[in-house]
C-alpha cells in the first residue's frame, strides 16, 4: 500500500482501533462481571486477549501522546485521555513521561539498567531494576496518579522523597503541577480510582482474575519499556535500537518495534515509519524477543558502557 493511500486511510485505522480497545475496556471492566461471569466463570479467559494487546493497546495512546493519532488536536487529546483512563493511567502522567524519556532518554536519569560501581549500592539497585522490569513501570504509572490527588505541598514532598538522580520524578512532577495540568491529572486519577474500585466490586469473588489481568499488563508493558535502549550508548537521548518482527507482528504493534526511526524523528505517525526506516538505511540492531530476553542479565555499570561494551542483545 502506497503512502498516500496510508496518509488517508491511517486516521480510520486509529478509529477503527479506538474502537475496538474501547470495547475491551468496556468487556474487562463491566460485560464480564455484570454478565458473563456470573453465567460461567470460564467467560473470564476472555481477559487475556486485553492482556496479549497490551502493548498494542499502548502504541495508540502512544501515537495521542505525540498529537498524531487524529489531525484534530481537540480529538486527539480526548481519545488519548479516554484510552489512558482505561488502561489505568492519567493521561499527562504518561505524557509527560514519555516527552520526557525523549528528551532525556541515556542520561543519567533515564538509564535503569545502568548503575554507578562504588557509589550505587548494588543489591538495593538489582532489587529495584528487576520490580521495574517485571510490572514496576506500569504500577508506579497506575499509583503515580493517585499520588496527585494529595494537597501540592504533599506531593512536592512525595516527590522529593521518591525522586533522585537515577529517575525523572522531580521533573515529571514541575510539569504535572502546572494548574491545568494538574485539574486533569487529578480528574483522570479520580476516573481511574473510581473504574478500578467498582470493577473490583463488580467481580466480587472473581476479582481475583481481574488482578491477575492487570498483573500481565504491567509485566507486559514494564518488560517492553526498556527493551530499546538496555545496554546502549550513553547521552545519546535520539538513539534507540529498531527490533525486527514478522510484518504481521509489527503492524499490530503500529510499528512501535521501529523505535529507533522513532527516536530520531518522533513527529511521524505509526504508518510514515517504515517509509522512513527504509530510507534511513538503518537496519535491525536485534531482534523483538532477543531484546526481551538480553534486559534479564541485568544491571550494567556505567563504566561498562563508557568503554564502549553495551553490545547487541
Amino acid at each position: 500500500m502506497t503512502a498516500i493511500a496510508m496518509c488517508r486511510l491511517g486516521p480510520a485505522i486509529n478509529a477503527l482501533l479506538t474502537l475496538l480497545y474501547s470495547g475491551l475496556a468496556l468487556l474487562t471492566w463491566f460485560i464480564l462481571p455484570l454478565w458473563l461471569l456470573p453465567a460461567d466463570p470460564d467467560w473470564g479467559w476472555l481477559l487475556l486477549v486485553p492482556v496479549l494487546l497490551s502493548n498494542a493497546w499502548w502504541a495508540l495512546i502512544h501515537e495521542a501522546i505525540h498529537g498524531v493519532l487524529f489531525p484534530s488536536r481537540g480529538v486527539n487529546r480526548l481519545v488519548g485521555r479516554t484510552q489512558a483512563i482505561f488502561f489505568g493511567a492519567a493521561f499527562d502522567l504518561l505524557r509527560w513521561g514519555h516527552l520526557l524519556h525523549h528528551a532525556l532518554n541515556r542520561t543519567q536519569r533515564e538509564r535503569s539498567e545502568v548503575y554507578v560501581a562504588g557509589k550505587d549500592s548494588l543489591p538495593w539497585f538489582t532489587l529495584n531494576y528487576y520490580f521495574r522490569l517485571t510490572g514496576g513501570l506500569y504500577w508506579f504509572e497506575v499509583l503515580g496518579a493517585l499520588i496527585f490527588l494529595l494537597p501540592r505541598p504533599a506531593i512536592r514532598w512525595a516527590a522529593s522523597r521518591l525522586g533522585g538522580e537515577h529517575n525523572v520524578v522531580e521533573p515529571l512532577t514541575d510539569k504535572l503541577l502546572v494548574p491545568a495540568t494538574l485539574r486533569a491529572v487529578r480528574i483522570d486519577g479520580w476516573l481511574v480510582l473510581t473504574l478500578h474500585g467498582l470493577a473490583l466490586i463488580l467481580y466480587g469473588e472473581h476479582a481475583w482474575m481481574l488482578v491477575l489481568a492487570l498483573m500481565g499488563r504491567a509485566f507486559l508493558i514494564s518488560v517492553v519499556d526498556n527493551a530499546f535502549h538496555y545496554g546502549t550508548p550513553l547521552d545519546d537521548t535520539k538513539y534507540a535500537r529498531n527490533l525486527s518482527l514478522p510484518a504481521w507482528a509489527s503492524a499490530l504493534l503500529l510499528n512501535f518495534n521501529l523505535h529507533g526511526a522513532h527516536h530520531l524523528k518522533p513527529g511521524l505517525a505509526w504508518w510514515e515509519l517504515p517509509g522512513y526506516h527504509r530510507q534511513s538505511g538503518a537496519g535491525f540492531q536485534g531482534n523483538w524477543i532477543g531484546a526481551l530476553l538480553h534486559q534479564f542479565r541485568g544491571p550494567i555499570p556505567e563504566y561498562q558502557l563508557l568503554s564502549g561494551e553495551g553490545g547487541r542483545p
